[in-house]
């Protein structure tokens, strides 16, 4: 397993991003979380096998056409408390 964190920059917000990211995560059988932030951008932590996560990145942007402008992308270690995919506040 591993965990990457993401930050989408965009029109992300107020457009259904998460809830989107909530279901293809589901697809993905990822854990983890998505949320807004305060500065406009997206941010999620995905958990699972790698080439499930970059699927499910890319599920993502192709569901959200025109809205995603940027994806940044960083590994970071496992976190066994996540359980399942959350969206968070």
């Amino acid at each position: 397993m591993v965990a990457r964190h993401i930050i989408f920059s965009g029109s992300v917000q107020g457009v259904g991003f998460r809830f989107t990211a909530h279901r293809m995560a589901g697809r993905h059988q990822l854990t983890g979380f998505v949320r807004n932030l305060r500065d406009g951008t997206v941010e999620m932590l995905a958990q699972g096998k790698a080439e499930d996560i970059d699927d499910c990145i890319r599920d993502i942007q192709q569901s959200m056409p025109g809205h995603v402008r940027d994806v940044k992308i960083e590994e970071v270690p496992p976190n066994p408390r996540h359980t399942d995919f959350k969206i968070t506040f």
